[in-house]
């Protein structure tokens, strides 16, 4: 038998090409994840709200931040917005009173109150009318507001933007840098919105409540300080913070600062608030970490106007408390990954939180080398596997890998708190696996027709497909190699076909080797042959099978199984006995020039199938031998004799297979299991009648019926010895037939 001429092209080559193809293809994929990182950085960060929503931060129980909310409710009960500034200056005194570390106001007050008294009086008497008050009446909410923000710890919050060139008031907080000026280097703003100077000066604060401009509108991040006309402004939290502790001033880090690793553009790395440390991202950014704050007390703002207000005092005293709105028509809100829609005080109270419990989100600077490094390695394992060109496999490993990448930017967020985008990964796994798929089904559709046209007229089906999904396996020829055996045959079977004609003793055949050759090669077994009711199978040639005599014990076990079924459903009684063995033997081509097939011989087959036919002596359905029990030693075992078989001078240890590793375990078999060793040691020292005794006690426990064949044997076995005790005695059955 001649191969086909049209050979494919070898195997090592053609590897070396695919990788060398992968590889390139996994190069370009990297290079446009650069080019369009900007259009790419939108479905990471798509992931990354995936990963907050899933698993947001844990709420703390009891904040440091409260919310003073000027809602709906508030907007019915004090009246339409804006409120006279003396109401709001009242409700700052009294969160003073309470004991607010810091209050700090999520707005702006750009114009003077147009309900003081003053511009009231001058538009009324500008009309003609003549209007008296009394000399102790106030004239200017402005400035009772800011005697108000005088007396107490209040941080004033500014706007900052590109689109209006206003002055703003410097910023109240000393700054002290620990590298570069980040006002080099940050991004700037050309101005602001600032409140009125009257309520600016008095204040202990100015923080920018700014959140930078998304794409989609999704507040992920903030600035913890920003750059606006030339001066460092830090954020309403920082400043809130700052102002809290009663420092003087913050401390920006740099990246060329000491200790820091220098390398890259200049970047903020951290600003030290007090005794708080907060992580920057490289354009001065903190990623806000969202819990949704469910435990943090929220203040409706009307609350704070009426006479009870000090019963909330417990929950202000020495908090950070913000001053912001939920209403809808006064537009401060926002998304963000926890929800489409929240106050804009929220999010600022999640950073304050955060800053007081030091729980941070990190990104850091290395994770853009870590992600190219894992969309490397992972592709490059993707790869070895796709050049195997088994598409199942490869689909399989695909999969895999495109879970572990996300599985490990899961643990980094879930364990670390740290951010690492598996996209990268991701987008180099899933393109070379589309892009060489098609390439590799093509290459190897033409190695199986190979293998098919030049071997299938000599070898099974069934051998020709596991073959054809690997031709390195294709070692056809004779070799020794470790092999395990099985034989198995009908009890009976010459008696039963004689009672048979002979389409009934084809379909009573058919009906039996079918399940037989189901469970054989569920288990990886190669079938060798067919000998009327007898088969001849084994395992790890032509292809190595890995942990082959434990998958030949549960072929076996599945066999058994099966009959089981087969008597169940035809109402049959069916019995077979099958052997077990375990060791070298010679596998290839065997026969003659005009027919052959693959097989092996060698004493290890014709020892299994000795183990085979010794089923019957001892009564037993299933044995192995003390080589197979070996190598699958958590299975359900126990001994059955040492027998010289015929042909050999060496003696064979024999065990009764009678189930799989949880009736290993069971306690009952383990009992029942210990008995019988017992019986067997006795016999073996030659006390008999000790070992008789024995066998007699174990004669009424239940759990003895498997092996009541072959406690029956040694029954009248131990009888015979005790009626014509033997001269010389070692323990050892001999065999003298096949």
């Amino acid at each position: 038998m001649r191969p086909s001429r049209h050979r494919p092209a070898p195997v090592r080559p053609r590897k070396r090409r695919l990788l060398l193809a992968g590889t390139a293809l996994l190069l370009v994929v990297l290079a446009l994840d650069v080019v369009f990182r900007d259009g790419l950085s939108r479905l990471t960060d798509l992931v990354f709200d995936a990963f907050q929503r899933t698993a947001p931060r844990a709420a703390t129980v009891d904040p440091g931040v409260v919310v003073v909310d000027i809602d709906e409710a508030s907007l019915t009960r004090i009246g339409q917005w804006p409120w006279p500034r003396d109401r709001i200056g009242q409700m700052v005194d009294t969160l003073g009173s309470m004991g607010a570390a810091a209050i700090a106001f999520d707005m702006v007050f750009t114009e003077p109150d147009r309900t003081s008294l003053g511009p009231q009086l001058q538009h009324l008497r500008a009309q003609g009318y003549a209007v008296q008050v009394a000399a102790e009446a106030p004239l200017d909410n402005d400035a009772l507001f800011g005697e108000s923000i005088a007396r107490n710890p209040v941080v004033m919050g500014v706007a900052l933007s590109g689109e209006t060139g206003r002055t703003l008031l410097p910023p109240m907080a000393g700054l002290s840098f620990a590298g570069t000026d980040p006002r080099r280097y940050l991004p700037s703003f050309d101005g602001g919105l600032s409140n009125l100077p009257v309520l600016t000066t008095p204040a202990s604060g100015i923080g920018s409540f700014s959140f930078p401009p998304a794409r989609d509108n999704i507040i992920r991040s903030m600035p913890l300080v920003a750059v606006a006309d030339e001066q460092l402004y830090p954020g309403l939290g920082v400043e809130a913070l700052r102002v809290a502790q009663g420092a003087s001033g913050l401390v920006l880090r740099s990246s060329d600062a000491s200790g820091e690793s220098g390398a890259g553009p200049l970047a903020l790395t951290s600003v030290r608030v007090g005794m708080l440390d907060l992580p920057a991202g490289a354009d001065g950014r903190f990623r806000v970490h969202y819990s949704g704050m469910p435990h943090m007390t929220v203040i409706p703002a009307w609350q704070l106007l009426q006479d009870d207000a000090s019963a909330l005092a417990a929950k202000v005293e020495g908090r950070v408390v913000l001053v912001g709105t939920s209403a809808i028509g006064l537009r401060d809100i926002v998304a963000t990954p926890l929800a489409a829609a929240v106050p804009g005080v929220n999010v600022h109270a999640e950073l304050v939180d955060q800053a007081l419990n030091q729980q941070f989100l990190q990104r850091p600077d290395w994770s853009r080398g870590a992600e190219v490094l894992a969309a490397v390695i992972a592709t490059l394992a993707l790869l070895l596997v796709l050049v195997r060109g088994r598409p199942l496999l490869s689909s399989f490993a695909l999969l895999v890998l495109v879970a572990s990448v996300l599985g490990g930017a899961w643990w980094a967020y879930r364990g670390q708190a740290m951010l690492l985008d598996p996209l990268p990964a991701s987008l180099c796994l899933v393109v070379v696996f589309l892009a060489m798929m098609p390439a590799l089904l093509f290459l190897g559709n033409r190695e199986k027709r190979f293998v098919r046209s030049a071997f299938g007229r000599y070898l099974s089906p069934a051998l020709v497909d596991r073959l054809s999904q690997d031709a390195q396996a294709l070692q056809l020829g004779g070799e020794n190699r470790e092999i395990t055996v099985l034989f198995s045959d009908i009890r009976g079977f010459t008696s039963l076909s004689e009672n048979l004609a002979p389409d009934e003793l084809t379909t009573l055949l058919n009906s039996y080797l079918t399940p037989m050759t189901d469970v054989l090669l569920a288990h990886e077994a190669t079938i060798d042959k067919y000998i009327g009711d007898a088969i001849m199978a084994f395992w790890n040639a032509p292809m190595d099978i890995a942990a082959h005599p434990r998958k030949a014990c549960l072929a076996a076990l599945g066999m058994l199984g099966a009959v089981e079924a087969i008597n169940r459903e035809h109402g049959s009684a069916l019995r077979i006995g099958v052997g077990l063995h375990v060791g070298d033997a010679c596998v290839g081509n065997l026969g003659s020039q005009q027919r052959f097939s693959y097989s092996a011989i060698g004493d290890t087959v014709n020892l299994a199938s000795r183990v085979e036919s010794l089923t019957k002596y001892y009564g037993v359905t299933l044995m192995v031998t003390e080589a197979v029990r070996a190598q699958a030693a958590d299975l359900a075992y126990v001994e059955a004799d040492r027998v010289r078989v015929v042909g050999r001078s060496e003696p064979v240890m024999l065990h009764v297979l009678l189930g799989d590793a949880g009736l290993a375990g069971d306690p009952g078999f383990q009992q029942m299991a210990g008995a019988h060793h017992v019986m067997l040691e006795s016999y073996r020292r030659g006390e008999f009648v000790q070992a008789q005794r024995q066998l007699q006690a174990m004669g009424d426990d239940a759990a003895m019926q498997p092996l009541s064949g072959l406690h029956a044997l040694y029954a009248q076995r131990l009888q015979h010895l005790i009626d014509v005790p033997p001269d010389a005695w070692d323990g050892i059955f001999t065999a003298t037939s096949k």
